[in-house]
């Protein structure tokens, strides 16, 4: 766990004492997918454009589903890095 995501589940936890589980994972996962998205954008890249469209339509699940598919974005991003490899240049 990096720095950044600490203080995210930290302040997660502030804003939302009453939380349960679902939704702390939930809140988690959607934090490591908001730093995907960051990376991305620091590195002059696209996101894909199916994450894109996915992730317009997770909203319309139930909590747990959610979490899986937020889980699955975020593990398709990482293999979209990877496979783009290191300091990619061209803009997706």
């Amino acid at each position: 766990m990096t720095g950044n995501d600490t203080r995210r589940e930290g302040s997660a936890k502030q804003n939302h004492p009453g939380a349960g589980p679902q939704e702390k994972e939930l809140a988690e996962v959607c934090a490591r997918f908001a730093d995907l998205c960051q990376y991305f954008s620091q590195q002059s890249m696209d996101l894909p454009p199916q994450v894109v469209e996915e992730v317009r339509l997770v909203s319309k699940l139930a909590v747990d589903d959610r979490i899986a598919r937020m889980k699955s974005l975020n593990q398709e991003l990482m293999e979209y890095l990877n496979d783009a490899g290191p300091d990619p240049q061209v803009r997706q």
